[in-house]
């Protein structure tokens, strides 16, 4: 093969065209390359950033989650202990009513039965005075009458 000068011309463009490139071409796409892969690096970065911000978050939530539901736990706790104390001095006032109550009755029926016995000692007292009278067949007057009934209803 013969080499003319169309070769060497052709050779001597394309170290041209080779140098051209690698002097002023070759940079641009080298930094344009580093850019581009230094913000897929940043991306990266960012993305695992955010993956660990979110399961710091999600760590965070469950942390005051479990706050929450044991401050829930212990106001229930103590809304039942209240309830409780509530229901324990409901009992306590109604048996103290209750027992009031029973006293109350307890001593109108000895009041009762004390004007009971009164009465009945008044009705004996006149009934003995009565059966006294007519036994004796003569009347009684009404002074002495009622001063022997007081006697007796003080004997009985």
């Amino acid at each position: 093969m013969d080499i003319n000068l169309t070769f060497i011309v052709q050779g001597f463009a394309f170290f041209a065209v080779a140098w051209l490139v690698m002097k002023f071409g070759w940079p641009n796409i080298i930094a344009a390359i580093e850019e581009r892969q230094q913000k897929i690096a940043d991306g990266l970065a960012a993305a695992d950033n955010a993956q660990k911000n979110l399961a710091q978050a999600e760590e965070k939530v469950n942390e005051e989650l479990k706050l929450a539901r044991t401050k829930a736990n212990e106001i229930i706790d103590q809304a039942h202990q209240r309830a409780n104390q509530i229901i324990d001095q409901a009992k306590n006032d109604a048996v103290a009513e209750a027992n009031r109550q029973k006293a109350l009755a307890e001593a109108e029926i000895a009041a009762a039965a004390n004007r009971a016995k009164e009465d009945l000692r008044k009705q004996v007292s006149f009934l003995a005075v009565s059966g006294a009278e007519k036994l004796l067949k003569r009347e009684i007057d009404a002074n002495a009458h009622k001063a022997l009934i007081d006697e007796l209803a003080a004997q009985l």
